[in-house]
């Protein structure tokens, strides 16, 4: 199979993720040997506490206050096991992101960073609710020396969500974790300019024997997310074999 060309300026990613297990060492302050077994014994934590400790009234708090470093060492694993797809993901971020840039549900900042990079983006914002997170992808644009692109937040600040300010959104792996996905929908609806795009994917399944259990799967509130979608976006085609999907408001 031909893949696409990667842009010269992803190249790191598919080197080492973007020095991502040298960022956990240096950041958490943890030997090379610990930062490993972290990343391959991490893949269960998450989901024990899911099974235990996740409500749905109280799903701020679980993704603030307790999943703490799990999630880093979660997400870490995740991006350097699914290399390739979630290079196509960065590929179609530096085929469609221009101007201002909202990323939403961050993460470990593997997309912001790469968005940073792309020359058609003016400026970044990087935006999630838990503190570790964010302490992190500030470490790592710090050594990546691309603080001069991305800010920080944990939620959207109102003159940012102010009518028509962002160009692009970005929201990977985020609104299966919300119990109102179609009202953030609407909401990254308002932000975006008149030829302002969407770039997001989703996952509404708990799994087949219960391994995301923090996962939305409402079927009322799935159907809800796709009429809503479908009356207020249209689909642009990418060529890359992933689920994300881009789109411009209409």
């Amino acid at each position: 199979m031909i893949s696409s060309p990667t842009p010269t300026f992803l190249e790191g990613y598919w080197q080492d993720g973007f020095r991502l297990e040298q960022h956990l060492q240096d950041f958490l302050k943890l030997d090379a040997e610990t930062i490993t077994e972290k990343l391959q014994n991490c893949r269960y934590d998450l989901e024990n506490l899911g099974n235990t400790d996740f409500d749905w009234e109280e799903a701020t708090a679980f993704y603030k206050d307790k999943v703490g470093e799990m999630y880093l060492f979660k997400l870490g694993t995740w991006h350097l096991e699914s290399q390739d797809y979630i290079g196509g993901t960065l590929k179609l971020i530096a085929d469609q992101a221009k101007g201002r840039v909202l990323d939403f549900g961050g993460g470990i900042g593997t997309h912001a960073i790469a968005t940073a990079m792309c020359p058609n983006v003016d400026s970044v914002i990087y935006c999630d609710i838990n503190p570790i997170n964010r302490g992190f992808v500030e470490h790592r644009v710090a050594q990546l020396g691309l603080s001069h692109k991305i800010s920080f937040r944990s939620e959207i600040p109102l003159e940012e969500a102010l009518e028509g300010y962002f160009d692009t959104v970005l929201c990977f792996d985020v609104l299966e974790h919300l119990p109102d996905p179609s009202g953030q929908l609407m909401q990254f609806h308002k932000m975006l300019s008149s030829q302002g795009k969407i770039i997001v994917n989703w996952y509404f399944f708990k799994g087949f024997e219960n391994e995301h259990p923090i996962h939305l799967d409402d079927p009322e509130t799935v159907d809800t997310f796709f009429s809503t979608l479908q009356a207020n976006f249209l689909e642009v085609f990418q060529p890359h074999l992933i689920t994300a999907r881009c789109y411009r408001k209409v």
